[in-house]
């Protein structure tokens, strides 16, 4: 089925970009700019659209990113080191993100045909992340049938919602897609911190895969640190 991906440019939507194209059913790639401290994350996105030549829908919504204040994604607030699953890193939720983008995402696939709309919403964001968890994931779908209901049937696409990072990065080995042309780092840089709770997050998971991990760190031995200080 002709599927529309909500793209961030990180690891497990790319990821997933690739996967879909694999299949052949990816129709396009649709990012937002929603006023997120730094957009480096969305070149990758575009990035891989070109690479699997699929329309790529920059989607602007930095008028209201404005108004969702309080998150160090989008706040003058330092991004917390660490672990992922540490209460510092609430700090990073932006609230209803997902949902709007979804919603967003669901609008497009039905203006423009598509069967279904995808994320790469994952097990391992359930614990600081809301609208990542199952609950909310088919909340989401029946709220979605109901808001199209005679308009069009697009279908909720999350294969990842209970499964691990890790197992992300094994699928997304086995398709080759490019893990260095991903971003994943919260803070923006010229390379990936490997200190914020996404950096760490990230290098667990090659490690937990027995995937060489090809993304340059700042500090790439942070992440046992961060394990240990969590008990992991």
């Amino acid at each position: 089925m002709n599927t529309a991906l909500v793209c961030s440019g990180g690891l497990d939507s790319v990821s997933l970009a690739h996967i879909l194209a694999s299949k052949g059913t990816l129709a396009r790639i649709v990012s937002f700019d929603y006023g997120q401290r730094h957009r480096k994350e969305l070149e990758f996105a575009r990035a891989a659209a070109e690479r699997l030549d699929v329309p790529f829908h920059l989607v602007d919504l930095s008028g209201l990113g404005a108004a969702l204040t309080g998150s160090a994604l989008t706040d003058e607030i330092d991004v917390p080191d660490g672990h992922y699953a540490e209460e510092t890193m609430r700090v990073t939720v932006v609230p209803n993100r997902n949902a709007i983008m979804l919603t967003i995402g669901f609008a497009i696939a039905a203006a423009q045909g598509d069967e279904a709309v995808a994320a790469a919403v994952h097990g391992g964001d359930h614990f600081i992340y809301p609208d990542c968890r199952p609950a909310f994931t088919d909340a989401f779908a029946a709220m979605q049938r109901a808001a199209l209901d005679g308009y069009a049937n697009v279908a909720l696409h999350v294969p990842f919602v209970h499964r691990t990072k890790a197992d992300i990065v094994l699928e997304g080995a086995r398709l080759g897609t490019p893990f260095a042309e991903t971003w994943s780092c919260y803070k923006g840089g010229d390379r990936h911190c490997g200190r914020c709770g996404t950096c760490v997050e990230r290098r667990e998971a090659f490690h937990l895969a027995g995937v060489d991990d090809p993304t340059a760190y700042e500090d790439p031995d942070y992440w046992r640190s961060a394990l240990k200080a969590h008990g992991s």
